[in-house]
């Protein structure tokens, strides 16, 4: 059987890794051995996972890395690793028991896949949550396993296949598993699904913090140069189209505004209401009704949040190459598919 290593990067995480650890503990297949790369937490990340290695003699080491960023760290975690499976997860999520089992069985296949591909499930707990959750990810029944594009929070490769791609981009601080899995699909072909392999995570607590984190998705769609088509497609949406029937309503006629309400409702809330009962079971009456509100309120102001993030990505970006095009190489990346997530 070969040795798989589990890799995990954190950063102040001592409030929530416990369910993390848990689950690791659990697991139906343990690891062979578990990376934490730490940071530089502040609080008490590290004594947390050193002694919950200790109680539950898990084979589990801490590297301490001030300052690393996401991609730093899972990269140091990998190049530490002894095992030639690295099997990814992100702190905050809980793994299904039988996640590592299920990410490792497609390499039981001859010849194995070089990327097995898991999946992600949100873990809400208000109304807020549910309607973001619905808003923004995926049922699994929406995959197509062959441009499915997994998050670092479950999937397993190679070691070999890393290397072969030069591992995570440092440059880039978000959407940085996207370009790796671009990188990795260039360089060893598609990748296989594992739907059952789960990390349940818990989608962002406020609209604040939604509103942050969609910003930042997109300023690093900008500095990968990623979903340009999608990123005009929705500029022009809200810059042309929507005040276009604005003033066919005025000027023409009231009909327009109906049109335009139609047709937007239709394009941008169909599919989250469709989720909604997938994720709202143990919400009450009053609870949904809320998630039903939220639901627009999310997916607009999320645009916006793209909207903003995007040109300040761009404008990293040019500055960055400006003179420097040795640099080029860096940011290159296959033409994307259809996205993993909203």
């Amino acid at each position: 059987m070969l040795k798989v290593s589990v890799i995990c990067t954190v950063l102040n995480e001592g409030e929530a890794i416990q369910k993390l650890l848990d689950s690791l503990a659990e697991q139906t297949r343990s690891a062979d051995e578990i990376i934490f790369v730490d940071g530089g937490s502040t609080d008490n990340t590290i004594a947390i996972l050193q002694a919950y290695a200790q109680q539950h003699k898990l084979p589990l080491q801490v590297l301490v890395k001030p300052g690393a960023n996401i991609s730093r760290g899972r990269n140091a975690a990998i190049a530490a690793a002894a095992g030639p499976i690295i099997a990814s997860t992100d702190a905050g999520v809980r793994l299904d028991r039988q996640w590592l089992e299920e990410l490792l069985k497609p390499f039981a296949a001859n010849p194995p896949p070089a990327v097995v591909s898991g999946f992600f499930v949100p873990d809400p707990q208000s109304a807020f949550e549910v309607a973001l959750g619905a808003t923004v990810l995926p049922d699994v029944s929406e995959i197509n396993p062959n441009t499915f594009l997994p998050s670092s929070r479950s999937v397993a490769f190679f070691k070999s296949s890393w290397q072969a791609v030069g591992g995570y981009p440092e440059w880039l601080d978000y959407c940085e598993d996207l370009i790796f899995d671009f990188r990795l699909r260039d360089a060893v072909g598609p990748f296989a699904f594992a739907p059952r392999a789960v990390a349940y995570f818990r989608p962002r607590r406020s609209w604040q913090a939604f509103f942050k984190q969609y910003y930042q998705y997109a300023r690093g769609d900008g500095k990968a140069d990623l979903w340009r088509k999608r990123h005009v497609i929705r500029y022009l949406a809200y810059v042309l189209v929507l005040p276009l029937l604005l003033v066919l309503g005025v000027a023409v006629s009231p009909l327009w505004w109906l049109f335009g309400v139609i047709l937007g409702g239709l394009g941008l809330f169909l599919t989250p209401y469709k989720r909604l009962p997938l994720l709202w079971r143990s919400l009450s009456a009053r609870q949904k009704l809320q998630a039903i509100c939220w639901v627009p309120i999310i997916r607009i102001s999320g645009d916006i949040a793209k909207m903003i993030g995007y040109p300040v990505g761009w404008k990293w970006r040019l500055k960055r190459l400006s003179g420097q095009p040795e640099l080029r190489w860096q940011f290159h990346t296959a033409t994307p598919q259809p996205p993993k997530n909203g």
